[in-house]
């Protein structure tokens, strides 16, 4: 019989066997949309593709996604200000460097920042414990520079994890990290380091495996996250869930989606009442370690 590798950072928990709980005002949904802003260096290959990868420099893939810094991420602001949507905005640390403009609009609109590597053409996971150790740190250094305030969490760029990310992360002073799509409550995981919470992220209602891996199209994604959003409101009285949503300005800031985004985006707000809480993955960490702190 094949031996079963385990990762030994959690044990199995049913949602069904959990201490019941609130969100803050008695909520019993907390809803949260990330905003994945991610820079990429001109000569790499990695990153999602409009079309047929090529040898870099792969200028058309390139340039495709650098249109979500200089345009989508712009239309998007406007429509989150327009609804007086809070979002955390998941940055790779070259942001600062290469659009401070995108990073003063966030930090200006209050949003939660969270560290998303230094850049998505580099997965981490592939680095050397150093290595991977200066791109954690170097990550929460460069965003606590930008913004006045260190990151609290990380995503890692292409959710590239080693085996050590999580004693990484926790030894570099993160609270909780986005990685794992393993369940809709927070979940504390155990590190050399002390434990770390893994706050909810979703990879269904995430606009690159939907659009870009299973080739739908917008109305379909955001009929997705909507059909996603009445579940949750009908099961949240049994027990308190986490909902994310993730878009990406290249995919979701184009002019011909853009008005199915705008659709969702309106509809949450409107029918979030008050067993919806609107807010971001590190608030749902501070309140979740509050009151159920790590064993």
């Amino acid at each position: 019989m094949a031996h079963i590798v385990h990762h030994d950072r959690y044990d199995f928990s049913p949602i069904t066997e959990r201490p019941d709980f609130d969100w803050p005002g008695g909520a019993r949904l907390a809803l949260y949309i990330g905003v994945n802003v991610e820079w990429f260096s001109f000569d790499a290959e990695a990153g999602a593709v409009l079309a047929q990868g090529k040898p870099a420099p792969d200028v058309m893939n390139y340039s495709w996604r650098d249109y979500g810094n200089r345009v989508g991420i712009w239309r998007m602001f406007d429509l989150l200000d327009r609804l007086e949507m809070p979002v955390a905005g998941l940055l790779n640390d070259a942001v600062a460097d290469e659009a401070p403009q995108i990073v003063e609009r966030f930090t200006a609109r209050g949003d939660e920042i969270v560290a998303h590597g230094h850049a998505n053409s580099q997965p981490p996971g592939a680095l050397s414990a150093d290595e991977e150790r200066s791109v954690l740190e170097g990550s929460r250094t460069r965003l606590q520079a930008a913004t006045g305030r260190a990151p609290a969490g990380y995503l890692a760029p292409l959710i590239s994890e080693s085996r050590r990310t999580p004693d990484l992360l926790a030894g570099a002073g993160y609270d909780y990290l986005l990685d794992w799509a393993h369940d809709e409550q927070p979940v504390w995981m155990r590190t050399d380091a002390g434990p770390i919470l893994s706050v909810p992220y979703p990879q269904e209602l995430n606009d690159v495996p939907q659009i870009m891996g299973r080739a739908l199209e917008a109305e379909a994604f955001c009929d997705m996250i909507l059909s996603a959003f009445e579940l949750h409101r009908r099961e949240c009285a049994r027990r308190p869930v986490v909902m994310g949503v993730a878009l990406h300005p290249y995919l979701m800031g184009q002019a011909h989606r853009f008005g199915h985004l705008e659709r969702a985006l309106t509809t949450l707000r409107d029918r979030a009442g008050s067993e919806v809480w609107l807010t971001t993955p590190g608030a749902i960490s501070a309140h979740y370690r509050d009151i159920v702190p790590a064993g």
